[in-house]
């Protein structure tokens, strides 16, 4: 099956790639998440990130929002100790931070579904040299959500999270999925 540029040989990415990557998620849960990780991917590579995600669901409770933004100071410095996770203090805290943050919000889904007008954007890039890493919708995005209170939510980590999410289709056409999710759109 041909995939993506960025799509290594790894079956944990392949599997990302194939079944999740730039299909719509407009489940609250589950854009939490992608918030989060992406939020712990900065300056790594997503492949760490997915490396590391089941345990990141152990620790931060299945990515239950009430309970993250309920943790303790006490809770991260024990999870500083897991090497199981990314063991960054800054990015621990903006979870707490994001976390709060997101339970502020009205609709938090809509929200951010709104910076595409709630529909799918669907691109036609033929090669990556075409992808973007940024966006003035994920600079829009970023703003707005570090208005609300948010943290590692760059414009960068928001065009990530809208590419993770479906928001934007960024499956070049060489790619499989493209097809499929375009068709959809």
């Amino acid at each position: 099956m041909p995939r993506c540029f960025w799509c290594t040989e790894d079956p944990l990415y392949m599997a990302y790639h194939d079944q999740e990557w730039g299909t719509p998620l407009r489940e609250a849960q589950g854009l939490f998440e992608l918030l989060l990780l992406e939020g712990f991917q900065a300056g790594l590579s997503w492949i760490t990130v997915l490396r590391k995600r089941e345990r990141y669901r152990e620790v931060l409770y299945g990515f239950d929002v009430q309970r993250v933004a309920q943790m303790s100071d006490a809770e991260i410095d024990e999870l500083m100790l897991d090497p199981g996770i990314i063991r960054n203090r800054l990015k621990l805290k903006a979870a707490r931070r994001n976390a709060q943050a997101w339970l502020a919000l009205e609709d938090p889904v809509a929200l951010l579904w709104s910076f595409v007008d709630n529909q799918p954007v669907i691109n036609h890039f033929k090669d990556r040299s075409e992808v973007p890493a940024i966006t003035p919708q994920a600079v829009a995005m970023s703003k707005a959500l570090k208005k609300a209170g948010f943290t590692f939510v760059g414009p960068t980590i928001c065009y990530a999270l809208m590419q993770a999410s479906g928001m934007v289709m960024d499956h070049t056409q060489d790619c499989d999925r493209y097809a499929q999710l375009a068709n959809a759109g």
